[in-house]
């Protein structure tokens, strides 16, 4: 039996429906990390190059997959294509959880991945088809603001979950995805496609494997060094298959990702201000679930409960002030301030770290970090998404989530490099310091591109504050 038209279904119901998917998309990003000790520990015959493929598998598949499927969404009824990436995740959850290997693991983390990268952009092309152009940039912020808490509070729930039995990050997302599919298929709203002409399959084959060798060379620098013939190949691998791909959007009649897109003044800005950004973001993220269990010798739990003011902090911004101050200001001045915020961070952990534990700094400096998050990625995404013409809704996300999660594993991969391997308490504290050091540079960095992201006075009057769901899952 088909599911009912649910005309009487709000934009702020849509909207919390929709934010259940961003929210199991991005938690997986990092509850994971903090629960491979205890991997490990299951199965002991495994290799560390082997353990982390339960980390690159994820990712990897991911980001490749985001465009192909965000383009082929188009042409689908966005209600069904999302459930049907919500249960592809659940499933996949639940094989997870049951694996009985490592190599287990991986394949079923893959296939983790394909049920995001689908519920992603459909997720988002629902919100856009549902509320009226003059919302849309609030409910892209607020599903964003949900989005960056999840990704963000992924270690410290990670942390309490491994408490109990590494199988439970993966089993928490059962229930969630159950009751997403449940009442997804009762108040959705049938959203039809668009008649548009089948994604090339030979453009979807080079961007998928573009995306893939350039994030598996990134992964592979601190395994295998800069320099190394490996790492060399997949980049350069990953460059002509690109710039294969970007020749067939230039030069085909039916392209995989319409060039248009990128001549939208505000898309365009807000992709070249997301890559920074995202590598920035997740570059202090991976450096300050570290540092307090190398230097500190802190538990993984400690270090979760540590740094949870920061995502926290996150959505009460996002909810409560990006929007007013849109409002008021305009987004390129949000963005930066964002922007700000995240380099201020850095740099309080890159000055004021020692060797000794120091609590009230890192709550401080967490603090910084979820202001600058709230600020800046629900402004970025939303400034992005809202110029998006209705047909290019799911393609334009899917391109915008993809440069966002390239730029987290670009981040991660040059993190752990400028990491490396210290010996001795001193060059470990000097390490990570620089590394927070060119986390502060690369921040900033984005603020060269937010004067694409600059409006009209007029235009800054009436842009509106985020829209509150009127029905939101309780927590």
């Amino acid at each position: 039996m088909p599911p009912p038209e649910a005309r009487n279904t709000s934009p702020g119901q849509v909207l919390a429906i929709a934010c259940v998917g961003i929210v199991l998309a991005n938690l997986d990003l990092f509850i994971v990390n903090v629960a491979l000790p205890d991997i490990s520990s299951a199965f002991p015959d495994a290799s560390l190059e082997k353990l982390s493929w339960i980390l690159n598998g994820y990712a990897i598949a991911y980001a490749a997959l985001l465009i192909f499927f965000g383009r082929l969404a188009e042409r689908f009824r966005r209600d069904r294509s999302f459930l049907l990436g919500v249960a592809l995740f659940t499933a996949a959850s639940a094989a997870c959880a049951a694996a009985v290997s490592v190599e287990m693991l991986i394949v079923f983390r893959v296939a983790q991945a394909a049920g995001a990268a689908l519920m992603t952009p459909t997720s988002l092309g629902l919100l856009l088809a549902s509320f009226p152009a003059e919302r849309r940039g609030g409910a892209v912020r607020m599903w964003t603001a949900v989005g960056g808490f999840a990704a963000a509070f992924g270690p410290p729930l990670g942390g309490l979950l491994v408490s109990a039995s590494w199988r439970w990050i993966f089993l928490v997302n059962i229930p969630i995805g159950i009751a997403a599919l449940i009442i997804g298929w009762r108040r959705l709203p049938a959203i039809p496609g668009h008649d548009v002409p089948k994604p090339n399959p030979g453009a979807a084959l080079l961007v998928t494997a573009g995306i893939a060798t350039l994030t598996f060379g990134i992964m592979k620098i601190s395994e295998w060094g800069w320099s190394s013939a490996g790492v060399g190949l997949a980049l350069a691998s990953s460059a002509v298959l690109l710039a294969l791909f970007v020749t067939h959007c230039l030069r085909s009649a039916n392209p995989f990702v319409d060039p248009a897109l990128f001549r939208i003044r505000q898309f365009r800005g807000a992709v070249l201000v997301l890559a920074p950004f995202s590598a920035a973001f997740a570059a202090s993220l991976l450096a300050v679930m570290l540092w307090p269990q190398v230097g500190w010798e802190w538990s993984a739990l400690k270090t979760g409960l540590a740094i949870a003011i920061g995502p926290l902090t996150v959505p009460a911004v996002s909810i409560l002030i990006t929007g007013r101050l849109i409002a008021r200001f305009g987004i390129a001045p949000v963005g930066a301030a964002g922007l700000a915020f995240v380099a201020l961070s850095s740099a309080s952990w890159a000055a004021g770290t020692g060797l000794q534990p120091d609590l009230a700094g890192t709550l401080a400096s967490m603090v910084l970090m979820g202001i600058g998050v709230g600020l800046a990625l629900p402004t970025l995404m939303g400034a992005g998404a809202a110029a998006l013409p209705p047909s290019a809704f799911a393609t334009g996300s899917g391109v915008l989530n993809m440069i966002r999660q390239t730029g987290m594993a670009i981040g991660v991969a040059v993190c752990v490099a400028l990491i490396g391997s210290p010996q001795t308490p001193t060059e470990r504290l000097q390490a990570f310091q620089g590394a927070w050091w060119a986390i502060a540079v690369v921040a900033l960095a984005g603020l060269v591109p937010l004067l694409l992201l600059r409006q009209p006075k007029r235009a800054q009057a009436s842009t509106p504050a985020p829209v509150v769901p009127s029905s939101v899952p309780g927590e």
